[in-house]
């Protein structure tokens, strides 16, 4: 296994210069209350796909030959890394296609028909998914992209931090979401390269933290049974991002699903930014006392990973009697 550095970051971030947005850091007087610190928030919500998971992608194709890429491209994914990938094979003039659950958001689903890619229809579980991968690869050739656990996805993720820390001066902490965990291996890589005094932390929701058992107990483990309503982060750490993990976090802050809940609300209702439950877990965890306990008067910077929800959201009745405290 090669030796991912700093050095391919930056390698990703000038393939992907000029595609990619370079997106904006913004902060809330209200946010600062609440979260005791100054709070610094990358927009990753507003890159194209309305995800960090562009960068990812991006490089990853950027990196292929013509002759790889000649049949298609191909990957499972039930959301943000299908409409990355679905963009920028269009954007390579090839066809895209995508193993996604039928359970899938339908807002996710929309996105990815609309760049052109061809869906093929699997169920939820992860044997379902591979089987099915597996017979899209046979019967069309196309070549696989991985959703998070492949170096140049790590690489392109990675450049969020290189932005960030471009953006802002002595930051004292910096906190992204895992799932799979290729934007939080990435980030760490980049942010501990450049600044090794800078504590860095995963984001998770209690309901699948696979993350915060693996770093407690030094091994990575499986998630088990994921029930959260953050779709994007249900995912296991994978062979390359355990190990940046491992190596390069802190800690990871868990939170539970009405937190994220309010955390969506407190940036759509008070910093006029719409964030999926995913995008707002980093926002939940600053907010949370057990990181308030740890970090008082300091500049935080986090990661909005994602803004790819229905703007009925929080008109559904059943969010809102679920988790009376949001109405």
């Amino acid at each position: 296994m090669q030796e991912l550095s700093l050095s391919e970051v930056g390698k990703a971030a000038e393939r992907i210069r000029g595609h990619a947005h370079i997106t904006p850091l913004f902060s809330s007087r209200l946010l600062d209350a609440a979260a005791g610190n100054r709070i610094f928030c990358k927009g990753e919500h507003l890159q194209r796909v309305g995800a960090f998971k562009f960068r990812g992608a991006l490089n990853a194709v950027s990196r292929l030959s013509p002759s790889q890429i000649a049949h298609g491209l191909v990957t499972q994914s039930s959301g943000n890394h299908a409409q990355a990938l679905a963009l920028v094979g269009k954007l390579h003039g090839v066809q895209v296609h995508i193993v996604m659950p039928r359970q899938a958001p339908e807002v996710k689903k929309a996105a990815v028909v609309s760049y052109g890619a061809q869906i093929h229809w699997c169920d939820t579980a992860q044997s379902d998914r591979e089987s099915k991968l597996e017979e899209v690869m046979h019967a069309t050739r196309a070549c696989y992209i991985p959703p998070y656990d492949h170096p140049d996805i790590i690489a392109g993720q990675g450049t969020v931090a290189l932005e960030m820390l471009d953006q802002i001066d002595d930051l004292d902490a910096l906190v992204a979401p895992v799932g799979g965990g290729g934007l939080l291996s990435g980030v760490a890589l980049a942010a501990k390269s450049l600044n090794p005094g800078l504590k860095v932390y995963g984001a998770e929701p209690e309901g699948a933290d696979d993350a915060a058992r693996s770093l407690q107990q030094g091994k990575r483990l499986p998630q088990v049974n994921p029930i959260t309503i953050a779709d994007g982060l249900r995912t296991s750490l994978g062979n390359w991002t355990w190990p940046l993990v491992r190596d390069y976090v802190d800690d990871i802050i868990t939170v539970n699903d009405i937190a994220i809940l309010n955390a969506m609300k407190f940036a759509w209702g008070h910093m006029k930014q719409i964030v999926e439950p995913s995008g707002a877990v980093a926002l939940a965890s600053v907010m949370d006392e057990s990181f308030k306990a740890r970090h008082a008067d300091e500049r935080v910077g986090l990661v909005l990973s994602g803004g790819n929800v229905s703007l009925d959201f929080f008109e559904s009745t059943s969010n809102l009697d679920a988790h009376p405290a949001l109405g």
